[in-house]
């Protein structure tokens, strides 16, 4: 089945520090990181030819750099400007992938009904497929002010989270209390005016509202889980996901062993200690199906080593390309074969013709 995974960090871990070659296969970029200290080395569970074997043949693939100094160290900047020119690279490399054809863009239905013949053209081996992609901007940091959005718009960026983690040039990350800034409402508007998807992820509550209330275009999640399941700001209330629903959205199911079971601390909690298992991520997708009635909401947003990797994801997924048994799982509960192709990727896909028509 076809996959469309709504958030993976491709050029954070091609450039960032990372430094991963994501042509070559994980397990060789493992043998590669073997020896090195820091978090995720060696642990890597994401590159081409694993998304390949998936049929991860559509994703949404982000740009990342923020400047908010101390709060991390990765994709962090000192200055919007260093922020800027640090996305610009990364949309550099995406360019190359590109030329060898590893990757191609995608920016008009045109585009995304093409990615969506070439992935199910049954002649051409998929090892051979390039893989589509979304741009996104995962914190709008880097955006030196609204205007620059313009510009953007037309490099391919069609999705954008305002913020991050912490307190963000134009929103609040889920960690700060507060609302927009009044650049941030600005922001809100000019990504109205050019019809680009606002990504509620990692919005703290108060932005989140706000946001909602100004912005009157098409609405995603791209990686959030559900509150009820993991008490924890990061994810979302079912009033939130409520109100996600009344305006059509979908919300991508995350990966991120902290955000899919309760009492996990980053750094100290193993998946062996705690047997966290993928079908876990199955909960999270039912609680939202359960909340809309319907499976019309419910995504795959894996944000795999988003800054991490296998010391922090089930303990029984080696690589993405464990995603394909997903289905399976979701059968075993009951959904219905179009239910299932739904959540795996059709209603990500309906989401962008709606807002692309």
């Amino acid at each position: 089945m076809l996959i469309f995974d709504a958030h993976l960090d491709l050029s954070l871990n091609a450039l960032g520090g990372f430094n991963r070659d994501l042509r070559l296969p994980v397990h060789e970029i493992r043998r590669r990181e073997a020896g090195m200290v820091g978090k995720g080395r060696a642990a890597g569970t994401t590159a081409f030819p694993e998304m390949r074997q998936a049929r991860v043949g559509i994703c949404v693939a982000t740009q990342l750099a923020g400047c908010m100094p101390g709060v991390s160290p990765i994709a962090n900047w000192m200055s919007p400007h260093q922020a800027w020119a640090e996305t610009q690279g990364q949309l550099a490399w995406y360019r190359a992938m590109e030329e060898e054809g590893h990757l191609s863009q995608v920016r008009t239905l045109a585009e995304l009904d093409h990615a969506i013949q070439v992935w199910e053209d049954g002649t051409t081996p998929d090892a051979e497929k390039p893989i589509f992609y979304i741009l996104s901007l995962e914190g709008a940091d880097s955006i030196l002010t609204p205007g620059h959005l313009e510009r953007c718009w037309a490099q391919g960026l069609r999705a954008l989270g305002p913020a991050h983690y912490g307190r963000c040039r134009y929103a609040m990350g889920h960690d700060t209390p507060g609302g927009l800034t009044p650049e941030g409402r600005d922001l809100i508007r000019e990504m109205d005016r050019l019809g680009m998807i606002l990504d509620v992820t990692h919005l703290s509550d108060e932005s989140f509202w706000e946001a909602l209330d100004l912005f009157q275009g098409t609405i995603w999640a791209s990686h959030s889980n559900c509150r009820a399941l993991v008490p924890d700001v990061r994810q979302f209330s079912d009033e939130q996901i409520l109100a996600l629903i009344e305006r059509g959205a979908v919300i991508g199911a995350a990966l991120d062993a902290w955000m899919m079971i309760p009492g996990w601390v980053r750094g100290t909690t193993t998946p062996q200690e705690t047997g966290l298992l993928l079908e876990v991520i199955c909960d999270h997708i039912d609680h939202v199906c359960q909340l809309a009635g319907n499976a019309l909401h419910s995504g795959i947003g894996t944000d795999l080593d988003g800054g991490y990797g296998t010391e922090q994801t089930p303990v029984d997924l080696d690589t993405i390309a464990d995603l394909a048994r997903i289905p399976d799982m979701l059968a075993r509960r009951g959904y219905t074969q179009a239910d299932i192709a739904g959540i795996m990727h059709g209603n990500y896909l309906n989401l962008l013709r709606r807002a692309w028509a």
